[in-house]
């Protein structure tokens, strides 16, 4: 049965990339998006506007944009263009999520363990999302080392990853690194920290190692240029990431839920002299705005997530506004390979909690989580020079009545909404058939259980099994 799954599984996600790639058109010429009401993200909403994809790129936005006489065509009279979505933080397309044996793993990554195959990078295509930050988990005060995928259905890992990507890791606050080192709770083997100050402490504790390895190096490197010929220091993978924090080659983001601990991040952010990049969940983070702001971080909050855990009982739906509103660069993130299918309609919901205008909602999960990872240079807005990155919506992206019926990463298409419902009737027989296969290559009748354990043939008066 097990091997039965698996090669069913193989085949199936094969079809799917077959669709996928049969959809997607070729970015070495010309692609022109015409007839379309296009929110910019950046410099509002133009009417029967159009865009030029030259290349992958966007070459041209407005409302008289000329294409060559081969461009491809994509007539969205009535339908609206957005910048493909960013999730901020994400947990798909990864084999494991935390490394749970010790409180800093900052030397694992997950640039090693990408799952190109996970079926949550097409749905979410299907939601208009483009870019993810797939995060490691927060078991750890200090986890290990992010990765940015672009959603390059039916491509290899390597070829999903942001070129250029900027380095991130996931600090962790609260509960989940705390309750780890609680041997009461049933599956825990006691690990410190146990405490909301051993947390700081550890985090502590990390950066002092840190300070003291690459002081190490500094000397030992200064001791090469005046042609000595020293002993290199003893390699640590886990302290080279820390020192790379400190020397801000290693951009820090940190789940978090209570306005202490995110007051406690800033004061030890600022004792050592890095700076954090953006609080996630930050659901506490309206009380503490203002400080989150002096500080220069930004914040990626949940949409309307409160009271599922203590620490969540202060959480408001008004919190995305409310930091937006005091100088934040603020995102919404899913945090779930669910929500992050409708973006759309998680960023409408701060229309409805906290006044936001159509662009400022429309940025919480476009421009602003690129400012957030450090790709705006390239996605994030619909201007000339970024990749075409583009979700292609047949109403208004925020009504719950409109859906996206395409999908384009660096202008190829990878999802299509019709050439998705064409292929169904083809994918099902596809599976059928692979299914009556695997039963005759195993030596199975149709009309046989698959396996021991699930019972006899139903139409064994008896309740025989003949195997």
């Amino acid at each position: 049965m097990k091997r039965f799954k698996t090669v069913f599984l193989f085949v199936l996600v094969a079809a799917l990339v077959v669709a996928a790639q049969a959809q997607q058109g070729n970015s070495s010429g010309e692609t022109l998006i015409r007839n379309a009401t296009i929110m910019t993200a950046s410099h509002g909403t133009i009417e029967n506007g159009s865009i030029l994809i030259r290349n992958g790129k966007i070459a041209a936005v407005g409302k008289d944009v000329k294409a060559g006489p081969n461009a491809k065509i994509i007539d969205a009279t009535g339908m609206y263009v957005t910048p493909g979505f960013i999730d901020a933080h994400s947990h798909t397309a990864l084999d494991a999520i935390n490394e749970g044996a010790l409180s800093v793993t900052a030397m694992v990554r997950n640039l090693d363990v990408i799952n190109d195959t996970d079926i949550n990078i097409y749905r979410q295509l299907a939601g208009g999302t483009t870019t993810i930050h797939p995060m490691h988990g927060s078991a750890n005060s200090i986890g290990g080392q992010n990765v940015i995928l672009k959603l390059k259905w039916g491509k290899s890992a390597e070829e999903m990853i942001f070129p250029d990507m900027p380095r991130t890791i996931k600090f962790a606050l609260g509960e989940n690194p705390k309750r780890r080192g609680n041997p009461t709770v049933p599956g825990q083997s006691a690990r410190f920290p146990a405490t909301r100050m051993g947390v700081e402490e550890t985090i502590r504790e990390a950066f002092v190692q840190g300070r003291e390895y690459m002081k190490k190096w500094d000397e030992y490197e200064a001791a090469i240029k005046r042609g000595e010929k020293p002993l290199p220091p003893r390699r640590d993978l886990k302290l080279d990431a820390i020192a790379d924090i400190l020397r801000g080659k290693l951009l820090v983001h940190s789940h978090c839920y209570r306005s202490d601990e995110i007051l406690m991040l800033i004061n030890l952010a600022d004792e050592f002299g890095f700076k954090i990049q953006t609080f996630q969940h930050v659901l506490e983070g309206y009380k503490v705005a203002k400080e989150i702001a002096a500080h220069g971080a930004g914040g990626s909050t949940f949409s309307d997530w409160w009271a599922y855990k203590i620490e969540a009982y202060d959480a408001i739906p008004g919190n995305a506004a409310i930091m937006l509103h005091k100088g934040i660069v603020t995102s919404i993130n899913s945090d779930s390979a669910d929500l992050a299918r409708r973006l759309y309609q998680e960023a409408a919901k701060t229309i409805k909690y906290g006044n936001l205008t159509d662009e400022e909602a429309l940025r919480l999960v476009t421009l602003n989580p690129a400012i957030q990872l450090k790709i705006d240079n390239r996605v994030g807005s619909i201007d000339v020079g970024k990749d075409a990155d583009l979700a292609i919506f047949n109403g208004h992206p925020f009504s719950v009545y409109s859906r996206p019926e395409m999908t384009l990463i660096e202008g190829e298409v990878y999802f299509d909404r019709k050439a998705d419902i064409a292929r169904r009737e083809q994918l099902a027989k596809e599976k059928k058939d692979l299914i009556e296969r695997e039963k005759k290559m195993s030596g199975r009748g149709p009309e046989r259980p698959e396996t021991p354990d699930e019972g006899p043939p139903i139409d064994d008066p008896k309740g025989h099994n003949h195997r």
